[in-house]
C-alpha cells in the first residue's frame, strides 16, 4: 500500500480533555496501518480553531491525498462548510464523517449549505445504516463505516443478578432528555426504595440545572450522583458497580456510549429514536421504549431486576465485537485506497 497522506480536521482536544474523540482514535489506528495523518485543530477558542483549520488546508493542500472532516450539526457544521468550500477551490477530495442525530434536522434547516458540503464530497461516511439511508435519500453519496470500538479495552462483566442501580452516560442537553432519567428513578423507587442513579457527562446547554432542580423537587438528592465529565477509563471502572444502562434521548444517531455499555455487559434500556433501533434489537440485545415513555422504561427495568438478562448482554457483546478495528479497518483501507 502506498503511503497515503491524510489531513484530519476535527476535535483534537485529547491533550486538554483527556477524552479521546473520534479524530484521536481513528487517526492513531490509521497511523498504525501505515497512513501519514496530520490532525487539526487543538485550539479551544472557536475563532482560532477555524483559522487553524484553514491554515492547515492551505499548508497541506498540495501534499495531502485526502481530507477527513468530522461533521456535526452545531458550530462544527460551519467549520465543515468553510473547509469544504476551500477544499473545492483546491480541487482536493474530502470525506465528511457524519456525527450526531441532529444532522438530519440540519439537512432540512440548511439545505443550501448542506448541499455545498455533502454533494461536493468524494463520499460521506455514516456510522450507522440509519444515517446512511437518510443521506442517500437526500441525494448524497454515502457509505456506512461503524464507529470503532477497541474491544480489548472493554472488560465484559456477567451480571448474574440485577439490582436497581442505573447508569446514565451522556451530555446534559435538551435533545437527550436527561429529566426522563430522574422521572424513571422516582417511579422505580416506589417498588425499589434502594434504587440509585449515576449521571456521567458535561452540561451542554444549561439542562443540568433543570435536572438538579427536578431532583430537589422529588427529594431524590440522596439517590442521584452527578460526576461531571469522566475519562473513558474512569466511567468504565464506575460501571462495574452499576447494573443497568439507560438512554433517554429524543433525538439520536448511533450513540457510542450505548455501544460501550453493550461491550461492558451492561443491559441497555433506551428510547427507540433515530438510529438506535438499528443498533439495539428489542429483547434481543437490549430493550426499546418510546421517547418520554417513563412507564415503559420502568417496566423494562423491573423485568430485568425480576428476571435477569438472559442472553441479552451476551448477544449485545457479540454484536459490538463487529465494530472492532480488525473488522472495520478493511472498510477504511478500501475507501482511502480508491481516492
Amino acid at each position: 500500500m502506498k503511503n497515503i497522506k491524510v489531513l484530519y480536521i476535527g476535535n483534537n482536544l485529547f491533550s486538554k480533555t483527556g477524552y479521546p474523540s473520534t479524530l484521536e482514535t481513528l487517526s492513531n489506528l490509521l497511523q498504525k496501518e501505515g497512513y501519514s495523518v496530520i490532525k487539526t485543530s487543538s485550539q479551544t477558542n472557536v475563532v482560532l480553531r477555524m483559522l487553524d483549520m484553514v491554515f492547515s488546508i492551505v499548508k497541506h493542500q498540495k501534499t495531502a491525498d485526502v481530507v477527513l472532516i468530522d461533521t456535526y450539526s452545531t458550530l462544527n457544521f460551519y467549520y465543515a462548510y468553510v473547509c469544504a468550500i476551500l477544499l473545492n477551490c483546491f480541487k482536493k477530495p474530502y470525506i465528511p464523517i457524519l456525527h450526531g442525530g441532529n444532522l438530519l434536522k440540519r439537512l432540512k434547516k440548511s439545505p443550501w449549505v448542506s448541499k455545498r458540503i455533502f454533494s461536493n464530497a468524494y463520499i460521506n461516511v455514516a456510522p450507522s445504516e440509519y444515517l446512511m439511508e437518510t443521506f442517500q435519500n437526500a441525494g448524497f453519496k454515502t457509505v456506512c463505516i461503524p464507529n470503532i470500538l477497541e474491544i480489548e479495552n472493554y472488560k465484559f462483566k456477567n451480571r448474574e443478578s440485577i439490582s436497581p442501580k442505573l447508569l446514565y452516560v451522556r451530555s446534559f442537553a435538551e435533545i437527550y432528555n436527561p429529566e426522563m432519567a430522574i422521572k424513571v428513578l422516582f417511579e422505580l423507587k416506589k417498588d425499589f426504595p434502594n434504587a440509585k442513579l449515576c449521571m456521567v457527562g458535561p452540561d451542554r446547554d444549561g439542562t443540568l440545572e433543570n435536572v438538579k432542580t427536578l431532583v430537589n423537587e422529588l427529594n431524590l438528592e440522596s439517590s442521584v450522583e452527578f460526576t461531571g465529565v469522566l475519562t473513558k477509563a474512569a466511567w468504565h471502572k464506575k460501571s462495574e458497580t452499576f447494573d443497568i444502562f439507560i438512554n433517554t434521548s429524543n433525538i439520536d444517531n448511533m450513540p457510542v456510549s450505548i455501544i460501550e455499555a453493550m461491550a461492558l455487559g451492561l443491559p441497555v434500556v433506551t428510547t427507540n429514536v433515530g438510529g438506535i433501533p438499528y443498533l439495539v434489537k428489542d429483547k434481543t440485545t437490549g430493550f426499546l421504549v418510546n421517547p418520554n415513555d417513563v412507564g415503559a422504561m420502568v417496566k423494562s427495568i423491573k423485568d430485568l431486576i425480576e428476571n435477569g438478562t438472559g442472553d441479552i448482554t451476551h448477544n449485545a457483546r457479540k454484536q459490538v465485537e463487529s465494530y472492532q478495528w480488525d473488522v472495520v479497518k478493511h472498510k477504511w483501507n478500501q475507501l482511502l485506497s480508491q481516492v
